[in-house]
């Protein structure tokens, strides 16, 4: 690996201090000497570092791992170079994310849950401590370029809209370049996408062949082959991160007929089948136990006999979308290949950022926010079966039943979000770095964690850790570098004791033992009962238990309760206490101490704001709220949207259609509800209205809209239900136009701008809703606004 050099590398940036010398008045006196300008560059022989993340990839999935799915790219990359089998993860995007990037614990950087449930409780706030800079700033700090392509999910609530501040975004963390999305996940057929800042929109349509992971392999192509082409002697650090495989599976029709009729024999069988190819590839011992099957999900053959075909065309969908996203990755490895940078680069291919998704409920989803709205029951077995053709097509927003996740996380014990066990956090993990791994092939067995991936880069690339960083004292990195492992496989591991919690599911591994607790189950979403933390029963696996097969508690009281001292010991040190276990609290940002960008009961917006996400807006869910806009009409009437919520998944517009003012609420993408105005609106300056008087107390009532133009009622109809919790945790609030996937088929998913003038749209609710006056002057609403200053 690259010796260290003489520069001050453990200040960054590093001061400029010019030597001091003979100043002569002449430049052409002979004494005249300057060392020539040298370009900032990291240690000599330091390798370009690229990182993939996968998002939702159980252990069981890939067939590097034993999984079903076929991964040739990642078989590629281990035949050159290593697997790891027992890398783990923190069980959770946003804690995963924030903890590879930084080299510390999830709580240590405050991303103890993801971003929409922070808290003022410094663990939990979701603010990455200045005293723990990120791995790409620390890189770019020391002459790496730096590229982050992909999801971004460690962005504060309240600094993701277009407005920014932008200093915790990827530009502002350590990355030069930056092309994707800032939230959980995204469509991958409509997606709300960012170049650096500055919201774009796809350059195709689902119909002309879009798909995101494709366009982010395009974009990651075309910055290595610039990058190369005008500093071929600069190393470069690319985060890879694409959207794939989280919810909802999209992908091509035809990647995922080639999986047609494999799992037609259920989530059973597949758990047998991966357990034994696991066991012939040696990613586990010959003596490793397979887990118990899970008790509170259901087996393959209590599933109805004609909801089967449904199910299997869910697993047949997801698997259709981890190898295209695999074979996408390829390009990427196959670019590095032709410009002959291969052998040099340092790659990480992290096969999942937690264990599989259990988040689909028993019997999946064919739109995702059905179940996060509480609305499951609406998925009869006749609905899925009906639509069984569209999953993975734009039309859908689909995720698969708990059961295939079980299976994808097999050997091991539960799926994502549960932190206690290794099917939630053991992801399986490959390393290629042919200039400094001649083992190529082989398996290491170490622990290993994501707060690991820093400190190897470092070492890989020649760079001490820094001590202060914009003049700021840093903190330790808390992981341990793998580098130890790159040539011995038989070396003792260093990393020997590592925590584990999100959302109180909890456990500690410690020197090959590990004492464990779930809290709270993943796929009860809403409602569900909680114990008392004390009360929840732990676990206790010995080292020679590859899969936490057999609960040791009763035989080793002792030995359990030294590690639930130790998790303990560790919580308070790296700020996992208070535990915090709570719901509806935590959506509300009052109670949870986090800023709140929208306050007030109103909010004006103007014409062009786009890629506006839920909480950039002024909450209409669960309350009475109008819609106001002034607008231009020209002599051949109006069409197109005036302001847009959401999308295909759920949602609301108002819009003018063949000259009339028309309303639509989207219903978690299974209903369409229409009001129309019963006149056209006239050429010139109006103003339109849409109030939704609601129907509550409660969640999830429907309401009476009734359509205004200049004050008088135009049309009157009634919305029977509405979506209590979330629209669509990507799609946005657009003025104007609709971006992205649409609220109603009525209108194209392009060319539906407002054929007229937009002059200011005003969203009010609960008691400014209620106004009388259904006329508003822009004077007096300024007048108004900064008086509340």
């Amino acid at each position: 690996m690259p010796a260290y050099d003489d520069l001050p590398r453990t200040t960054l940036p590093m001061p400029d201090r010019p030597k001091p010398g003979l100043t002569t008045y002449d430049a052409r006196d002979p004494d005249t000497s300057f060392a020539p300008i040298a370009p900032l560059r990291p240690p000599a022989g330091a390798p370009n570092v690229l990182v993939i993340l996968l998002d939702d990839v159980g252990f069981g999935a890939s067939s590097v791992f034993g999984g079903p799915v076929d991964t040739p790219v990642a078989q590629r990359l281990a035949d050159g170079g290593l697997r790891y089998n027992r890398f783990h993860t923190t069980a959770l995007c946003s804690p995963t994310r924030q903890a590879l990037l930084t080299g510390r614990n999830h709580h240590s950087v405050g991303m103890g849950a993801i971003t929409e449930l922070a808290t003022s409780a410094p663990g939990y706030s979701t603010i990455r401590p200045n005293s723990k800079a990120t791995l790409a700033e620390t890189l770019r700090l020391n002459g790496y370029a730096t590229a982050q392509l992909g999801k971004c999910h460690e962005v504060p609530v309240w600094e993701t809209s277009p407005a920014g501040p932008f200093d915790r975004w990827p530009t502002g963390s350590g990355f030069e370049y930056f092309y994707g999305f800032i939230g959980a996940e995204a469509n991958q057929y409509y997606p709300t996408l960012y170049h650096g800042t500055t919201p774009v929109e796809p350059t195709r349509t689902p119909e002309e062949g879009y798909h995101l992971t494709e366009d982010l392999a395009d974009r990651g192509v075309d910055w290595i082959r610039r990058q190369h082409a005008l500093q071929p002697d600069r190393p470069f650090f690319m985060y890879f991160a694409p959207g794939a495989t989280h919810s909802p599976h999209h992908a091509p029709k035809e990647w995922c007929d080639r999986y047609a009729g494999r799992f037609d024999a259920g989530w059973d069988a597949l758990r047998e089948e991966i357990f034994e190819r696991q066991k012939q590839l040696g990613v586990i011992p010959p003596d490793a136990v397979l887990t118990a099957f899970n008790p509170e999900i259901p087996h393959w053959h209590d599933m109805p006999d004609d909801l089967r075909p449904v199910l299997a065309r869910q697993m047949e969908v997801y698997a259709g979308f981890l190898a295209h996203t695999d074979h996408q990755i390829g390009r990427l490895v196959q670019a590095l290949d032709d410009l002959e940078l291969l052998d040099d680069t340092l790659i990480y291919y992290i096969i999942g950022d937690n264990g599989a998704s259990a988040e689909g409920a028993m019997h999946g989803t064919f739109n995702g926010s059905i179940n996060y709205n509480g609305m499951g029951a609406l998925e009869t077995p006749e609905f899925l079966r009906a639509r069984m053709d569209e999953l993975g097509t734009p039309s859908a927003y689909n995720h698969f039943a708990v059961g295939w996740a079980h299976a994808l996380s097999t050997p091991y014990q539960w799926t994502k979000q549960v932190a206690s066990h290794w099917g939630g956090t053991r992801n399986g993990t490959v390393v290629h770095w042919p200039a400094r791994i001649s083992a190529a092939g082989e398996l290491r067995e170490q622990f290993a964690h994501v707060i690991d991936v820093a400190p190897t880069i470092l070492e890989a690339a020649g760079l001490p850790e820094p001590t202060t960083v914009h003049g700021v004292t840093q903190a330790p990195i808390e992981g341990v570098s793998m580098g130890y492992t790159f040539s011995d496989e038989a070396a003792p591991e260093r990393h020997q004791t590592q925590y584990f919690e999100i959302g109180g599911n909890r456990g500690i591994y410690h020197r090959g033992w590990t004492a464990v607790t779930r809290h709270r189950t993943p796929w009860l979403l809403l409602g569900a009962q909680l114990a008392a933390f004390d009360d929840d029963v732990w676990e206790l696996y010995g080292p020679d238990d590859w899969t936490q097969s057999r609960d040791l508690a009763a035989e080793q009281p002792d030995m359990l309760h030294r590690l639930q001292r130790l998790w303990l010991i560790e919580a308070a040190k790296h700020g996992v206490l208070p535990l915090d276990d709570r719901g509806a609290e935590r959506f509300n940002p009052d109670l949870a101490g986090r800023p709140q960008l929208i306050r007030g009961a109103t909010q004006v917006l103007f014409p062009g704001m786009g890629h506006l996400n839920e909480n950039s807006v002024i909450n209409v869910k669960n309350k009475s709220h109008a819609v106001t806009a002034q607008v231009g009409v020209p002599d051949a009437g109006a069409q197109g949207v005036i302001i847009a919520q959401g999308g295909m998944a759920g949602g609301w517009s108002m819009y003018a259609h063949e000259g009339r003012l028309r309303y639509c609420y989207n219903l978690v993408g299974l209903r369409h509800f229409y009001i129309d105005s019963d006149t056209r609106i006239p050429a010139g300056e109006h103003q339109v209205r849409a109030e939704f008087a609601y129907d509550g107390p409660g969640l999830a009532k429907g309401g009476t809209v009734t359509l205004h133009l200049d004050g008088v009622e135009v049309g009157r109809g009634t919305v029977p239900a509405t979506q209590p919790v979330m629209f669509s945790a990507d799609e946005a609030t657009h003025v104007g136009r609709e971006s992205g996937s649409t609220v109603t088929p009525e209108y194209p998913a392009r060319g539906n701008d407002f054929t007229g003038t937009i002059r200011w749209v005003q969203i009010d609710v609960d008691a400014e809703a209620a106004n009388a006056e259904h006329l508003i002057p822009i004077e007096e609403r300024w007048r108004i606004a900064m008086a509340r200053q």
